[in-house]
C-alpha cells in the first residue's frame, strides 16, 4: 500500500473558487467597466441598424356552424394555428412578394401571427382573432403584403362558408323567381274576372263558375306566395349568419407604422451580459498575464 497522501480534491476546489473570486473583487471594475461597454455598444449597433416598417392587419376566422344554423362544427376556421401555417407557406409567400413587390426571401422571418384572446380564455378558443404583422424596408410594401397575406388565409379557412352563402344565395333567386311567378298569376286572374264580369251574354250560372275558378287560383298562389316569403326570409337570415358570423372576414386592413429593426432594451441587455462575461475573464486573466509579463521582463 502507497504511503503517499491521496490529495483531498474538495480542498482543491474550494481554493480554486476563492482564486477566482478574489482576482473579480481585486479588479471588479473590469466587469461593471464591461458591462456599460457593452450596453453603450448594443444601444448603437440598435441605432445603426436602421428603421423599419410594421404593417399589422387583424384577421376574424369565422365561427361556422352546421347546416340549418346548427352547431357550431370543427374546421379550419376553429384552429388558430391554421393561420399561422397558411401564411408561412411557400405558395402563400411567393403570391404575397408578387403582390408588394418584395422578394420571397424578404417576407421569410419576417411574418408573425398572434391570436388575440380575452384574458382567461385559452389559445384553442373558438371565433379568435388573429393579428398578422409583416415587417419591411417600404410601408406601402409591407402593408400590400401584409393584405395578402390575410386574403389568402380567408380564402383557404372560408371554403365550407363560402359554398353554404352560393346555396343559400341560390334560394334566395329561386324564392324571388316564384314570387315573380305567382304575382303574374294573381294579375292574370284578377283579368279574367274583371273580363267575365264585363261580358255580356253570360249566364248566371256561369259567372259563378268563372267566380269559383278565379278565387281558387287566388287562393292557391296568395298561398304560396306566403310560403315563398317565408322561406326567402328565413335564406336571408341564414345568409347574414353566414356572411357575417360564419365566414373569415380582415376587420382591419394593414397600416404601417415605423419602429426600429432592432429594441434598444434588448440590446443593451445582451451588450451588457456579454460585456460583463468579457470583463470577468480579463479580471480572472489579469495576474497570469502580468505575471508573465513582469517575469519577462526581470529576465
Amino acid at each position: 500500500m502507497s504511503d503517499h497522501p491521496v490529495p483531498e480534491l474538495d480542498d482543491e476546489r474550494e481554493i480554486d473558487l476563492r482564486s477566482v473570486w478574489q482576482r473579480l473583487a481585486d479588479r471588479w471594475w473590469l466587469p461593471v467597466g464591461g458591462v456599460v461597454a457593452g450596453a453603450v455598444l448594443g444601444v448603437l449597433v440598435s441605432i445603426s441598424g436602421g428603421n423599419v416598417y410594421e404593417a399589422k392587419t387583424l384577421l376574424y376566422l369565422g365561427q361556422p356552424f352546421a347546416p340549418n344554423a346548427g352547431g357550431q362544427i370543427q374546421s379550419l376556421a376553429t384552429n388558430p394555428d391554421t393561420v399561422n401555417e397558411i401564411v408561412r407557406s411557400e405558395t402563400v409567400i411567393k403570391k404575397a412578394a408578387a403582390t408588394s413587390g418584395l422578394r420571397p426571401g424578404q417576407l421569410r422571418g419576417n411574418i408573425a401571427t398572434e391570436a388575440i384572446v380575452a384574458p382567461g380564455q385559452g389559445a384553442r378558443t373558438l371565433s379568435p382573432l388573429v393579428e398578422i404583422t409583416v415587417k419591411a424596408k417600404a410601408g406601402s410594401k409591407a402593408e400590400k403584403a401584409a393584405d395578402a397575406l390575410a386574403a389568402s388565409a380567408v380564402e383557404s379557412i372560408s371554403t365550407y362558408v363560402d359554398n353554404k352563402i352560393d346555396l343559400l344565395n341560390e334560394q334566395v333567386k329561386i324564392a324571388d323567381e316564384g314570387l315573380a311567378t305567382a304575382d303574374r298569376r294573381i294579375q292574370t286572374a284578377l283579368q279574367q274576372q274583371a273580363t267575365a264580369s264585363d261580358a255580356a251574354g253570360l249566364s248566371l250560372a256561369e259567372r259563378f263558375l268563372i267566380q269559383a275558378n278565379t278565387n281558387s287560383t287566388l287562393q292557391f298562389y296568395e298561398a304560396r306566395q306566403a310560403n315563398l316569403r317565408q322561406n326567402k326570409a328565413a335564406a336571408q337570415q341564414l345568409l347574414s349568419l353566414a356572411e357575417q358570423v360564419e365566414r373569415s372576414f380582415v376587420v382591419q386592413p394593414a397600416s404601417a407604422v415605423r419602429t426600429v429593426a432592432t429594441s434598444r432594451r434588448n440590446s443593451a441587455v445582451i451588450g451588457g451580459v456579454l460585456g460583463l462575461l468579457l470583463g470577468g475573464l480579463a479580471s480572472y486573466l489579469a495576474d497570469p498575464f502580468l505575471q508573465r509579463r513582469n517575469a519577462r521582463t526581470q529576465g
